[in-house]
């Protein structure tokens, strides 16, 4: 397995995530919520080592 090089600079509630090929996505967490520009998916993290996600639906445009 390679290494990968993973970067992330938050400003705020608002966090843009780098790769090594530069700017990957931006996220924007607010409290136990957080919601990522790439994978358009919602999170609520819940306690322990939990969360739940809710993806994009895949059958919409």
């Amino acid at each position: 397995m390679g290494l990968v090089f993973r970067k992330r600079k938050k400003f705020g509630p608002l966090i843009l995530n780098f790769t090594e090929n530069g700017y990957s996505s931006w996220s924007l967490k607010i409290g136990r919520w957080s919601w990522n520009s790439r994978s358009r998916a919602h999170r609520y993290d819940l306690p322990g080592p939990f969360s739940w996600k809710q993806d994009k639906d895949k059958s919409r445009s």
